[in-house]
């Protein structure tokens, strides 16, 4: 187990750095100047003398030599410095940082939902006797993957807050304020939980160690609950890890259509400015997020099946495919 946990870090360390190294190598191959666009403010670039612009970037630390700013920003950034942010001035760990739990609170609250949204759909829907019933449930899944995000937001905003007013729009404040977006992030997650969750139960309540489990004698509720489920949740555990990491991307149009202040508004404002150093950071932290999540994700998988105990990544993928 040492070791694996070792494996597990060490893939995790090549992870941080490579999403480090291509955004810093995209970032810096995308056309403009936010330097130039910071003093010079568009058209009035052209008043910038040579030496106000070389000043500018050496304060910045852009005029440095590619391989040299590469060096001087990996540096830094294992010491959790990504620089200074070249819009505001201030450092970009700290805006990242600062703006982080209210990002954090609507992306946790919208997991929550969606494991319950999309395993209450596909439990209820592979439990039903009811065929219409189970069919509609399963329904469900695949048709909240195909809503996009801002729609979903745009219509919850049109009827529960213009038209029913029961819950605020827009800002921060107070627990009401997270409930829509938290509901806009967790549907399209939900839809695909519930669709990976209803096809692994489906697939574990066609094993032969069903048939047995029923010939002696256990009743339908534990069978589903008590054996299915449990073998079901390993594929479902694997793409928990994936979805959790992605909605910290998802956050960019959530906090955008809710205008609440959050990483989802600091990236939209350092993307339109060019702003490198908070867009690294921005990166670093979403991938930080995704390799802590998937890692404890692989060690819950034992925990559930101990056959998974020498290879629980291979297991779950396997599983997730076949299943």
């Amino acid at each position: 187990m040492r070791y694996y946990v070792l494996r597990r870090v060490l893939q995790a360390v090549v992870v941080l750095w490579a999403a480090f190294t291509l955004s810093f190598v995209i970032l810096y191959l995308l056309p403009g100047d936010a330097v130039l666009s910071k003093l010079g403010g568009g058209e009035g670039s052209a008043t910038l003398t040579a030496d106000q612009l070389a000043q500018a970037r050496a304060e910045y630390g852009l005029d440095d030599p590619l391989p040299v700013q590469y060096g001087k920003r990996l540096l830094g950034a294992l010491h959790g410095d990504f620089g200074r942010s070249v819009v505001t001035g201030d450092k970009a760990t700290h805006m990242v940082l600062s703006a982080l739990p209210p990002t954090l609170a609507i992306g946790g609250l919208g997991l929550v939902l969606a494991i319950v949204f999309g395993g209450g759909a596909a439990l209820a829907g592979t439990y039903t006797r009811a065929k219409w019933l189970g069919n509609l449930l399963l329904s469900l899944p695949p048709l909240g993957i195909s809503l996009p995000v801002f729609w979903v937001g745009l219509v919850l905003v049109q009827i529960f807050s213009f038209q029913l007013r029961v819950l605020p729009a827009l800002g921060n404040h107070g627990l009401q304020s997270l409930i829509l977006p938290a509901i806009t992030l967790a549907l399209p997650t939900g839809a695909v939980i519930g669709q990976v969750l209803a096809r692994s139960l489906r697939t574990q309540l066609a094993e032969p160690y069903i048939e047995t489990v029923r010939a002696k004698g256990a009743g339908r509720g534990r069978v589903h609950f008590g054996h299915a489920l449990r073998n079901a949740a390993i594929p479902v555990l694997t793409m928990i890890g994936v979805v959790a990491g992605q909605l910290l991307a998802g956050s960019v149009v959530t906090e955008t259509v809710f205008s609440r202040d959050g990483v989802g508004r600091v990236t939209t404002v350092a993307v339109n400015g060019q702003d490198i150093p908070v867009v690294q950071a921005v990166i670093v932290l979403a991938a930080f997020f995704f390799v802590v999540i998937n890692l404890a994700v692989d060690l819950v998988y034992p925990l559930l099946d101990p056959r998974v105990r020498q290879n629980p990544v291979a297991q779950a993928r396997k599983e997730l495919v076949h299943g």
